[in-house]
């Protein structure tokens, strides 16, 4: 498997832990010193930690449960022992019992550790342009 490849199946691993809900998958998809910029939070997060705890803390204060996550329009760059993945997600969640639906634009980071695992360590999420058809 060339390493595109091994960059695209990260990709959907990580995609499909979180669409499953599947906490300790979808967090073990990053490293420990990760960065998160997501555009509904004031704030970047700048650790695996830091985002956790808010995760924890959506789910026990907000009953945050992710419902289903699909990705489209994948595109890898490879940077020698970085990659670059951007895709499109659609994503079902509820929060405080309703549901919501978002689509957005990702950029993931991926970095090649020594043993060859590619792990994210940086996720930026923007909105969607308004006006765009959804797939």
């Amino acid at each position: 498997m060339n390493q595109q490849d091994q960059v695209r199946q990260a990709a959907a691993q990580l995609v499909s832990a979180f669409a499953r809900n599947d906490r300790d998958a979808y967090f073990g998809a990053f490293t420990a010193d990760a960065s998160f910029v997501f555009h509904t939070l004031e704030q970047p997060l700048l650790s695996r930690d830091a985002y956790q705890a808010l995760w924890d803390r959506w789910r026990s204060e907000d009953g945050f449960e992710v419902l289903d996550c699909t990705s489209s329009n994948a595109f890898v760059s490879l940077q020698g022992d970085v990659a670059v993945f951007i895709h499109d997600v659609a994503t079902e969640l509820r929060m405080q019992g309703e549901l919501h639906f978002s689509q957005e634009r990702e950029t993931i980071v991926f970095r090649q550790e020594q043993q060859g695992l590619w792990l994210a360590c940086h996720e930026h999420l923007s909105a969607m342009p308004e006006g765009l058809p959804i797939p």
